[in-house]
């Protein structure tokens, strides 16, 4: 994937939501509430930017990334 979604503003707001939910899993903070919103997005935010995650493993592979992301920059 060539688009850096680290730096996009909805994974930033994803990541701040994260830090103050006090969630020990990300993969938990994105199935609910204010991490799920923000997940969708970040999903849309990533069609904009050229990204094909119509493709059930293209978004599930997305989702593994952002949540090592969340997990490495924002714990």
């Amino acid at each position: 994937m060539s688009w850096d979604f680290t730096e996009d503003a909805a994974f930033l707001a994803l990541c701040d939501a994260y830090k103050e939910s006090g969630e020990p899993s990300a993969m938990e903070f994105l199935a609910h509430g204010e991490g799920a919103f923000h997940f969708q997005e970040l999903t849309q935010n990533a069609a904009g930017e050229g990204i094909d995650l119509s493709d059930s493993d293209a978004l599930d592979e997305f989702q593994q990334e952002v949540i090592d992301s969340l997990e490495e920059m924002c714990s």
